[in-house]
């Protein structure tokens, strides 16, 4: 039995609530949807007759907003207790298609708003409840993690105010770079991976898909992306390559040095599909490039598994990828906000994360320890079993 099959024999740090902004209401709800469920489930199923009061609850969501006065200055607001509570904020920093009115102008979200939203309704709950957890899937500011000359240190800066602010726990998806969680080491801070989700969306929506040394390949984009590239590589038992990006270092574009080319380590793709797994998709080049050297060298199919789907220069290039046969699958979670427009695109499968993230609540809740669900080794193994049978039996019955 793991540790989240008994959670319901365990008393729960405080009772829980969950305060979503704005920007993500819509994926918590069904977060909230399956904490629910799966309290009601297990006090059920185990005859817990004595649970803590409001352990099973219709909604676990409280309400609250952030409201603004016309010079674009605002304000958290929380309509309900959360006295003694403990308490779970959940914040989309990447959903730009919130507006807002600074002097009669309109101005989408940024980052930098949902961040400062984030402080207030932190700010409004501090001294009520008994515990705060952030729950931010995409690291605000994750992407300028460290340093390399005289710039700033956004990131590290972030995690310090949020701890100084009396957070305790930071929950947060494929963190660029997680050591940077070294800038708060009295504070709780995980990073959780979707490589079972990812397998989970391709083995549902790929025909034909086969997962074995012969067939299949992962590819890590560059040299960040090695450590999930090999994750996903040994337990799927199959070969990995590699691409690493040479950089214009004399020039730099949007903030970065541009890249020159990607160069490939690893042995032969022919006729083999190919998984790329990373963190994000911002404006996709580096992803689309890798996507065409593959095909370049005879890969079969090409499947992109993204954490965040951000899409920042639109769909365009995906489209003529895809049209070209150089792109066939992508990826991406449901933790950020994604345009209704990519919902449209036949190359797009979505990797369900909200029962992941009740889970995890939960166990955070119970302050039972997230060892098994971090490394998700078992479960995968469990798909792929799964699978293997299903795809033997379907052999079978064919050759009736």
């Amino acid at each position: 039995m793991s540790d989240y099959d008994k959670l319901e024999h365990i008393l729960p740090v405080g009772p829980l609530k969950i305060a979503a902004l704005e920007g993500c209401r819509e994926f918590a709800a069904t977060v909230d949807a399956h904490l629910a469920k799966s309290r009601k489930e297990a006090v059920k199923e185990q005859e817990y007759v004595t649970p803590s009061p409001g352990y099973v609850r219709d909604s676990y969501l409280l309400d609250c907003r952030c409201s603004r006065f016309g010079s674009g200055e605002g304000k958290g607001e929380l309509h309900d207790s959360v006295r003694g509570a403990d308490l779970y904020i959940l914040v989309d920093v990447c959903n730009y298609s919130l507006t807002y009115t600074v002097c009669g102008q309109v101005n989408h979200m940024s980052p930098d708003n949902h961040f400062q939203d984030l402080k207030r309704i932190i700010s409004a709950a501090t001294g009520k409840a008994k515990r705060i957890n952030v729950v931010m899937p995409f690291l605000y500011e994750g992407r300028q993690h460290k340093r390399t000359k005289r710039e700033s240190l956004d990131c590290s800066l972030a995690l310090q105010e949020l701890a100084d602010m009396g957070v305790s726990n930071i929950i947060t998806f494929d963190a660029h770079d997680p050591r940077v969680q070294n800038a708060v080491p009295l504070s709780g801070f995980d990073s959780f991976m979707p490589t079972y989700q990812f397998l989970k969306a391709i083995i549902d929506t790929v025909p034909d898909f086969r997962i074995d040394n012969d067939h299949l390949m992962i590819i890590s984009p560059d040299e960040g992306a090695m450590s999930r590239a090999v994750y996903f590589a040994n337990i799927l038992g199959v070969d990995m390559g590699m691409f690493y990006k040479r950089r214009d270092y004399s020039v730099i574009v949007n903030g970065k040095n541009p890249i020159v080319a990607h160069e490939f380590l690893g042995d032969d793709v022919e006729g083999k599909d190919v998984i790329i797994v990373d963190d994000m998709i911002s404006s996709g080049e580096s992803m689309l490039d890798v996507a065409k050297k593959l095909k370049e060298r005879k890969a079969n199919r090409v499947l992109a598994c993204t954490t965040f789907g951000l899409f920042t220069d639109g769909f365009d290039k995906f489209d003529e990828y895809y049209e070209k046969g150089y792109i066939d699958k992508v990826v991406t979670t449901n933790l950020t906000y994604r345009s209704p427009e990519l919902f449209t695109k036949p190359y797009y499968a979505e990797a369900d994360m909200s029962r992941f993230l009740a889970m995890i609540i939960d166990c955070l809740n119970h302050d039972v320890t997230l060892s098994s669900i971090e490394t998700p080794t078992e479960k995968i193994n469990e798909l792929l079993s799964s699978f293997r049978t299903q795809k033997a039996r379907t052999q079978e019955s064919s050759a009736l």
